[in-house]
């Protein structure tokens, strides 16, 4: 299992932008874990992986420890998901002369929301990052737009 610092930033994008050569992949994830819990637990098929994850933390940087499970395991323990499920489709690709991002176009009831994260080697980095003119306005420490959240309480209204 890794143990990792996770230190990102999330954007809205209010329209997709015109990219080429991005890697696509749908996600279908659910929380064994509600919002305002402690830590986080997600269960998450990404292509054809099967993936557990535990975070803790809040805003810019977080713990996160992942590891791979058999496709068993995951459908044993989805059903614990129920009502905190969402699903997206994932872009990856990396900023011009910068860092990589993920973009994440929703489905089903949280469409059309799309968000962008852009992870970092250090916090210095992250807060002298500064996002292109497609990303709109930061959600980074708003706990309304982790997954998490949107997926039990669905898209913020504002």
């Amino acid at each position: 299992m890794g143990r990792s610092l996770e230190i990102e930033r999330t954007f809205l994008v209010p329209e997709m932008p015109r990219l080429e050569d991005l890697r696509c992949e749908r996600v279908r994830q659910g929380y064994v874990t509600r919002p305002g819990d402690s830590a986080q637990v997600r269960l998450r098929r990404k292509g054809g992986r099967y993936l557990i994850t535990v975070k803790s933390g809040a805003g810019l940087s977080r713990n996160e420890r992942e590891t791979e499970i058999d496709p068993a395991a995951f459908e044993a323990l989805w059903p614990a998901t129920e009502g905190r499920r969402l699903e997206k489709l994932r872009r990856t690709g990396r900023l011009p002369g910068g860092p990589a991002f993920e973009l994440d176009e929703f489905r089903g009831p949280l469409a059309p929301l799309r968000l962008v994260e852009v992870e970092f080697r250090d916090t210095d980095a992250a807060r002298a990052f500064t996002p292109p003119d497609w990303f709109g306005r930061e959600v980074t420490d708003d706990p309304r737009y982790t997954n998490a959240h949107l997926a039990a309480e669905g898209a913020p209204q504002d």
